[in-house]
């Protein structure tokens, strides 16, 4: 059973485009639905650029 859940369902698709914008930014190409293929470093490369992009947009919405 997954524990990743999204906390608000409606938000299920805007948090795929995230995901598929930070994956096409770090080079590593994801196609729809499953990415088993993924090696971790490529899967850690679209997490930390997705975290990434979350910080930014934090500090910015700060000043």
């Amino acid at each position: 059973m997954s524990k990743n859940n999204i906390v608000v369902p409606e938000a299920k698709d805007a948090l795929e485009r995230f995901k598929m914008e930070a994956a096409n930014e770090v080079g590593v190409s994801l196609k729809q639905g499953y990415n088993g293929d993924l090696t971790s470093k490529q899967a850690g490369s679209i997490g930390g650029q997705m975290v990434k992009k979350m910080i930014e947009s934090y500090e910015n919405g700060l000043k």
